[in-house]
């Protein structure tokens, strides 16, 4: 697909070869319900195309957003990346409003030569709060518990990252090849669905909160969207191949609007 063919945020995503095309494709089924909206994406960020590689073996870039918004969710937005051998990526993202007390979701599936790099969380506004914490992690530490025996461990994150990610933080790394790919499609992929199940009745159940309430959401929310946008991993990725101008916009303005 072209990017003259994309002129909505909520146009389809298709990117031929492209690895995440079902875990997109259940989001957006899952988010149907809910009567998404086109969420404001500047034309030029709904799909870009590139090239990497050298220049005797060129090889095409393809990035697109898919995006909307709901009457309780300020921006769910997807980044989609293919770069054949390069890189294969989805990064999604739901920014609940700050008027209901409710956490992110965020996946991040991501390819590269030396195999995947996969995560999933609802990742707190405020880790501190037990208020905020405690009715998420109580429902979502036994679905983090179901999957992460059947997953080798990602590893530690950075001690400044750990504010922004939950307990029940399932993150993997996997080979390419017939091993990683079985366990991409029989266990990541239904925990990216128990993951946002979970939200989504989260979603249903959240009232709405007082302005006071509301102002400290909001504090958090945008110290993630600061933090998360000042150490984006995909910045040196995006700016080898589309230059650091149109990068820093699509971080700043696209990804990490608030």
């Amino acid at each position: 697909m072209s990017s003259e063919s994309r002129t909505s945020s909520l146009d389809p995503v298709r990117i031929t070869g492209w690895r995440w095309q079902p875990f997109l494709d259940i989001a957006v089924e899952s988010l149907s319900p809910l009567l998404p909206r086109p969420y404001p994406v500047p034309e030029g960020f709904l799909q870009k195309t590139g090239e990497t590689g050298s220049k005797a073996k060129p090889m095409p870039v393809t990035t697109a957003t898919w995006a909307c918004s709901t009457s309780k969710l300020r921006q769910v937005r997807s980044a989609c990346v293919e770069a054949g051998p390069a890189a294969s990526v989805l990064n999604f993202v739901i920014n609940p409003s700050c008027h209901f007390d409710l956490p992110f979701f965020g996946a991040d599936l991501v390819t590269l030569p030396n195999g995947h790099l996969l995560a999933l969380d609802l990742q707190p506004v405020d880790k501190t709060d037990a208020r905020h914490t405690e009715p998420v992690w109580e429902r979502l530490m036994p679905i983090f518990e179901r999957w992460r025996g059947a997953l080798p461990g990602g590893g530690p994150i950075p001690e400044e990252a750990e504010p922004y990610f939950s307990p029940a933080f399932l993150w993997t790394r996997l080979p390419l090849g017939k091993e990683g790919d079985e366990l991409i499609d029989t266990v990541v992929r239904q925990a990216f669905r128990d993951y946002l199940s979970l939200y989504l009745q989260l979603v249903d159940e959240a009232e709405p909160v007082d302005e006071d309430r509301s102002h400290q959401l909001l504090a958090g929310q945008k110290r993630y969207t600061n933090y998360r946008a000042e150490k984006d991993p995909a910045r040196g990725m995006l700016t080898r191949f589309y230059g650091s101008d149109w990068t820093e916009a699509y971080i700043h303005e696209v990804l990490f609007d608030l």
